[in-house]
């Protein structure tokens, strides 16, 4: 369990969560599962992208999730019907990267690296732009944590306390296209939303104030890392699905425990 690669992939996990746990809580309240995956599932495409234009996957990966997430926020805005809407734009994205990325025949012996995550192929340099991200991101949360929590509970309150709510979305929108950029290789594409909503569920039963709940999801995503790369490592499953696993299981014990 010490060896360089796997501890490589402990530290990446960890320096996700410490992420995800915050923004993860701002997905659940503003009920924008769907918001994450239209941006994730666009990922592929700048998989894609990247691989055919020999730029780097992150590059690649935040510049498509960035305009996905902001051409959501603007239809947001606009009032568009968004269940929908998102529907439509989340499946559409990941069709039209699925088909861009057949056309790059470097990338189609490792398909699943992209959709499922290859935590345990990460090398340093990931890991010091996965926890220079996730810092930046945090940063940029705790800096204006209580203007979007205001906006999040109530746009009304925030446009009367001087917040203007469109401002307070876009930005929430650029750290999600951000996380999802840094967490390609952690999870895939196809699991980033999981990992966002699942830890986050699971402290919402027990979290009293905001602050709580972002704490508790930050530490419910890093036991998941922990669980699930020891369970990978020990079951020979593969690690990004089984971080998603431990997150469920962390889940349905938190309302097993509520309940009893």
């Amino acid at each position: 369990m010490l060896d360089d690669f796997f501890m490589r992939a402990v530290l990446a996990g960890l320096g996700l969560a410490l992420v995800v746990g915050p923004l993860g809580s701002f997905v659940v309240w503003r009920r924008m599962a769907y918001f994450g995956d239209s941006t994730a599932h666009a990922a592929i495409l700048g998989v894609a992208l990247a691989l055919a234009f020999d730029i780097s996957i992150y590059a690649g990966t935040l510049a498509v999730a960035a305009m996905m997430a902001c051409l959501v926020s603007a239809l947001v805005s606009r009032g568009q019907a968004m269940d929908t809407m998102l529907g439509v734009l989340s499946h559409s994205a990941l069709a039209f990267g699925l088909v861009a990325i057949s056309f790059v025949p470097a990338a189609r012996t490792d398909l699943s690296g992209y959709l499922f995550g290859d935590i345990l192929a990460v090398g340093r340099s990931d890991l010091a732009l996965i926890w220079t991200g996730s810092v930046l991101v945090l940063g940029l949360l705790v800096l204006r944590w209580q203007r979007l929590v205001t906006s999040s509970l109530n746009e009304e309150l925030a446009m009367a306390a001087g917040i203007d709510p469109r401002t307070e979305r876009l930005i929430l929108s650029l750290a999600l296209a951000v996380v999802v950029a840094l967490a390609i290789r952690v999870v895939g594409s196809l699991l980033i939303s999981a990992l966002l909503i699942v830890p986050a569920a699971a402290a919402r039963g027990w979290a009293r104030t905001p602050e709580r709940m972002a704490l508790g999801a930050g530490l419910v995503a890093a036991a998941s890392v922990l669980a699930g790369l020891w369970s990978s490592l020990r079951l020979d499953t593969p690690a990004g699905p089984s971080i998603v696993a431990a997150a469920a299981i962390f889940f349905l014990l938190s309302q097993a425990m509520r309940r009893a």
